[in-house]
């Protein structure tokens, strides 16, 4: 769980900084306070009262410094003009480099500096987290949480936190004019203020659940055009749109009938209290200064400072309101920060260090391995078997068998509940995860691709391959045959997860891409299912060709693809049910020859 300790960490390495600006934008607004009372003395002056005792020595030892001659009343009003001077348009250049400057320099920062943060959280989370949230969701998440931090910190730190040093500052003035006058103000002033926070409290209890119901509509909204080609295809665009509004109807609800209404109650309750405390001061110095107890001067600077302060209020108020409608957001994206990184989380190797050290064989071991996501309901049950160096292994069985599993394990994206999983005599979990998975390459079912060039996707996992050494894997993986036709060849963009491309052909450039790496070790997880029967036998031949180079594992439920395997495994409920070539698998009539003769006989299994 996040907390508002999170929030505050957020900014945690700028904290020299954060505390200077502050300080500086909290003693320009202290600062501030001297004109309203600098303007009371003038009245004084104006009206033949004496000055404060203080500020007429400070004036005589000026006048002294300076060598003026003129009469007292004259220099106290060119000195006091002057002190103004200095205050409002000498000071006016300076506070915005200390102030605004630095406290949007900070933000604008600590935005850099998460961004990067949440590309290593994406990278590290586990495979699970993804397969629970969808890209919308998560990216909504995110962009709110950046947001809303990036326009949080210059208010509170450049407004709020400033505007309650001025109320301070007020309260030490008044408290120096009038002691009683200045303890009822500041108890009035933050009753409010406590009783505000207190009622903001229970807003932000209820953002948080409108934050959530966001999270789930833009869910939504991203699985609809994730998936528009379906919605399309079964004409349910009324029944999403109507899905949708009643979310927004809902969330409109929410927003006017408890948030706002909530806000809007906040804000009269507010003014009234405030206007009510605002008139009380006034005849608190009123009544002393007709009585004579209190100059016009010290009248005039007690009623605009206690002004001032009450005037802040409101201003307070609406931070406060701002700071609690973004609250929710935030802390959802520092819960989301705060999410462990998965087993399977890379080290994120930069890619100026030098050349993988990592050089293997390919002789795999799968040693008595047990999986399963629940402990309970194994999905891999005492799998045992060898793999040799530059081996050709196919695993068969039918879906749910635990055939894909194997590779999970494989890739390390899960450790076995039980047993290990040995490469070259070594446990697999002993080697760096970064560059043992840069020794292996996949082509899955479905070939993911970037929004770029088909070079860029080509060359992804090997930025440094050399031209002819590209030109050699799509040879091989038949690249070539669709390539020439393409508008601009190599740097035809594929568009967003390769949808200019037909399945074959991403298929295609999936084989090529794991080529390209030159792995120690290469598997296939049904890598010829989206080819027709003709693109399907050229792989065949192309993966042929590759037998023997590396070690090559095989998972496919087409037999076909598996005819030339060194060695067949064939799983069934997780277990290891037989093991052979091709012909000696069909010679003992057991699973094996059953999935064949159906897939001879046109059947599906």
């Amino acid at each position: 769980m996040a907390s508002f300790k999170d929030l505050i960490g957020y900014y945690d390495k700028y904290k020299i900084t954060v505390f200077l600006s502050i300080g500086a934008s909290g003693l320009f607004e202290i600062i501030d306070l001297a004109v309203p009372y600098l303007i009371g003395q003038i009245l004084n002056v104006l009206s033949g009262n004496k000055i404060d005792l203080f500020l007429e020595n400070i004036i005589i030892s000026i006048a002294n410094f300076l060598n003026l001659n003129n009469d007292p009343q004259t220099i106290n009003l060119i000195i006091l003009c002057s002190l103004i001077f200095i205050i409002t348009v000498a000071r006016a250049p300076i506070q915005p480099w200390i102030g605004s400057w630095y406290h949007w320099e900070i933000t604008l920062k600590s935005r850099r500096d998460y961004s990067q943060k949440v590309i290593e959280k994406i990278l590290t989370l586990p495979l699970g987290f993804y397969d629970e949230n969808n890209p919308g969701r998560i990216a909504g998440r995110i962009a709110r949480g950046i947001s809303n931090h990036t326009w949080t910190y210059p208010e509170i730190s450049g407004q709020f936190i400033p505007k309650l040093i001025r109320v301070l500052g007020i309260f030490v003035v008044i408290l120096l004019i009038e002691k009683w006058l200045a303890f009822g103000f500041i108890i009035s002033f933050f009753l409010i203020l406590m009783l505000t926070f207190f009622h903001l409290k229970k807003l932000i209890i209820q953002e948080q659940r409108l934050d959530a119901h966001q999270e789930n509509t833009e869910s939504r909204t991203s699985e609809i055009i994730t998936n528009i080609k379906t919605v399309k295809a079964f004409a349910t665009e009324s029944r999403e749109l109507a899905r949708q509004n009643k979310r927004f109807n809902r969330e409109y609800q929410v927003v006017i009938n408890r948030i706002h209404l909530g806000y809007v109650k906040l804000a009269t309750w507010n003014r009234t209290v405030v206007q009510l405390s605002l008139f009380l001061v006034f005849l608190g110095v009123l009544i002393p200064t007709f009585r004579g107890e209190m100059s016009l001067g010290h009248f005039i600077t007690t009623y605009t400072l206690a002004s001032m302060a009450y005037a802040e209020l409101e201003p307070l108020s609406n931070l406060a309101e701002v700071f609690a409608r973004r609250y929710a957001s935030m802390i959802r994206f520092h819960e989301f920060m705060n999410l462990p990184a998965g087993q399977d989380a890379s080290s994120l190797i930069p890619e100026y260090l030098p050349k993988n050290p990592y050089q293997f064989t390919g002789k795999l071991e799968f040693k008595n391995v047990s999986f399963g996501y629940h402990r309970d309901n194994l999905v891999l049950n005492n799998i045992d078997f060898k793999v040799e160096p530059y081996q050709t292994v196919a695993l068969v069985g039918r879906s749910g068998s635990g055939k894909s599993t194997l590779v999970k394990l494989l890739f390390r994206y899960f450790d076995p509940l039980d047993g290990k999983i040995l490469l070259d005599g070594q446990n697999i979990k002993t080697f760096d995860i970064s560059r043992y998975r840069r020794r292996m390459a996949i082509v899955h079912q479905e070939v993911d691709m970037f929004n770029g060039s088909i070079v860029d996707n080509l060359t992804y996992g090997n930025p440094d391959v050399s031209l002819a050494e590209l030109k050699q894997a799509c040879a091989i993986a038949r690249v070539d045959d669709f390539i020439q036709k393409l508008p601009d060849k190599y740097n035809t963009i594929v568009g967003e997860r390769g949808v200019r491309l037909s399945g074959g052909q991403r298929q295609r450039l999936g084989i090529a891409r794991a080529l390209i790496v030159n792995p120690d070790i290469l598997i296939f997880d049904e890598a010829t299912s989206s080819l027709d029967y003709e693109s399907e036998r050229e792989i065949q031949l192309a993966m042929k060709s590759i037998f023997g180079t590396r070690t090559t594992i095989i998972i496919a439920h087409r037999l076909s693809t598996v005819r030339e395997a060194d060695k067949i495994i064939v799983l069934d409920n997780g277990s290891i049910a037989e093991v052979g070539n091709h012909e000696q698998l069909l010679s003992q009539g057991g699973i094996y020859h059953r999935l064949h003769s159906l897939q001879e006989s046109g059947d599906l299994y």
